[in-house]
């Protein structure tokens, strides 16, 4: 099929590119934001059991079992939660839902970059707010700007990405006020790793909605689940979306696993603080190598080296069978994102630094 045959807003649409995947042998991969770690065994246990236990037959379109375990974790209702194939489905549902306005979408510049993507595709205009010199989401500008006319709602990450900086709580509560008739969605794919979660906050404000994943901190990128909580008529909206695009888009493997890890309350603790300590680590030991490093509350850096180019260390790096991330985009192209891996894994990517930097 040639392009002929697209439609315009397709033919105009420039995707969105995920990390690369490549298939080196020894590879150090710390492009993409895994965690390093493997799944619950209880969650292991769960899909190997589900796997034996009815796959002939379609899964709970309502995700019952998972809505209820995600529910109990949070202090919320049922009717609070929806469940999706991984927190990009559950965004761009979101985006469908509550963003075709007649005023345009409000989101920092710097950002997870799928947003405008959502937009793009839904034709759904966007106002970008530019972070501050530190590359901080500049939550007050934000809010002025919601003040100051008609807004189809805002988006930001808590931890933002690929930066890794959180805004407190009273930040997003600032957003919230500003913007009162709209949805102001908050993804917080990373705050296990020491944002503040603005959960909490979805009992007062009816235009919150809060959208998290398990790829990350509960080591499940490979399964694919995300959800949303908000108040039940955000949750409602969702539903509609959902049921009239995929009425089964959360697997019967995918909700054993998913439960189960939500359960295992312990392997997640040691994880998540496994990260967070190699994380605090890795940070030292890249600045005594001269890499400026941005304060995270997520499972990744954001650095750059004022000597060299970002893009050259990040090849340097690859021909050592070495991945990071680079963003050649406005402000950020001198930066690396730096997934945390293992201690191992952390050693050696500072011992190709280390090596890459006095050669040249």
């Amino acid at each position: 099929m040639t392009p002929g045959f697209w439609s315009p807003r397709i033919a105009a649409l420039e995707p969105y590119v995920p990390g690369e995947q490549p298939r080196i042998a020894n590879l150090v991969k710390l492009n993409t934001n895994e965690n390093p770690y493997p799944p619950s065994p209880s969650a292991i246990d769960a899909i190997q059991r589900a796997a034996e236990a009815g796959l002939e037959l379609y899964p709970d379109p309502e995700s019952t079992l998972l809505r209820d375990a995600i529910a109990a974790r949070h202090g919320l209702e049922r009717s609070q939660v929806f469940a999706g194939n991984g927190s990009d489905e559950v965004l761009a549902h979101a985006f469908f839902a509550f963003f075709q306005q007649d005023a345009p979408l409000l989101i920092p510049d710097v950002t997870y970059s799928f947003y405008r993507v959502y937009a793009q595709l839904y034709g759904i205009a966007c106002e970008l707010q530019p972070v501050d010199q530190a590359l901080r989401i500049d939550a007050e500008a934000l809010a002025a700007r919601a003040r100051a006319g008609r807004r189809g709602g805002i988006v930001v990450a808590n931890p933002n990405a690929p930066t890794g900086i959180g805004l407190p709580l009273a930040q997003i509560e600032e957003l919230l006020a500003a913007c009162p008739d709209r949805v102001v969605l908050v993804d917080e794919a990373y705050v296990d790793f020491g944002g503040q979660s603005a959960l909490p906050l979805i009992a007062r404000h009816p235009n919150l909605l809060v959208v998290q994943t398990l790829s990350k901190s509960r080591s499940l990128a490979g399964l694919r689940v995300g959800f949303a909580c908000g108040q039940s008529p955000l949750i409602d909206a969702l539903q509609r979306v959902k049921n009239s695009f995929n009425s089964y888009p959360i697997d019967r493997l995918a909700s054993a696993g998913a439960v189960a890890a939500l359960e295992d309350e312990a392997w997640f603790a040691k994880t998540r603080d496994a990260v967070i300590d190699t994380r605090e680590g890795l940070a030292l030991q890249l600045e005594d190598l001269g890499f400026e490093v941005l304060p995270s509350q997520a499972n990744f850096l954001f650095v750059r080296h004022p000597g060299h180019d970002a893009a050259a260390l990040a090849a340097a790096l690859r021909s050592r069978a070495v991945l990071v991330r680079h963003f050649a985009q406005p402000r950020i192209a001198q930066y690396l994102r730096i997934s945390v891996g293992t201690r191992d894994q952390c050693g050696a990517l500072v011992d190709a630094l280390g090596d890459i930097l006095s050669a040249i």
